[in-house]
């Protein structure tokens, strides 16, 4: 009996000791100022739609000028940011890398660190798509509703 108690409490310091870090990390990261997030196709396990050395490539260039520009981090000025995430595979495997922007839903083909300088440039700092290398928008939906009404249809097979 008394290892179940044991078991309990160490499951509840556990989790009071995570909560403490994970809310230390939407601080120091700015989670909770994320205005767009930005994946990217990189560093691939089985790379197709580019090569893996172009992929990181473009991945490290991202993160550099998100950096650079002071888009990663939200500030006084700028109470917003944009987050990004490397992506093993987004699935399309051609035309590589593919960089997707949310919640805006813009898909980029060939995000090469030209591309994505112009993405980063006219796109996220101008709210200008560069037209030239999208391949799909589907901007991701406010309305829960539907999404709710999706996965009850989806339950219901």
């Amino acid at each position: 009996m008394s290892s179940v108690s044991e078991s309990a409490s160490n499951t509840a310091s556990k989790s009071s000791f995570g909560a403490e870090h994970l809310a230390k990390a939407v601080q120091t990261l700015g989670l909770d100022k994320i205005q767009r997030h930005i994946l990217i196709c990189a560093d691939q396990t089985k790379p197709l739609c580019c090569s893996k050395e172009e992929s990181l490539e473009a991945w490290n260039y991202l993160k550099k000028r998100l950096t650079e520009l002071k888009l990663d981090q939200p500030t006084e000025i700028k109470p917003g940011c944009t987050f990004r995430t490397k992506a093993n595979c987004l699935r399309v495997c051609t035309h590589g890398p593919i960089l997707v922007v949310y919640p805006d839903g813009v898909w980029y083909h060939s995000a090469t660190p030209s591309v994505i300088e112009r993405i980063l440039q006219e796109h996220i700092l101008g709210s200008q798509v560069v037209e030239e290398y999208v391949f799909l928008t589907h901007p991701l939906t406010h309305d829960f509703s539907v999404v709710q009404e999706e996965v009850k249809d989806c339950k219901s097979v």
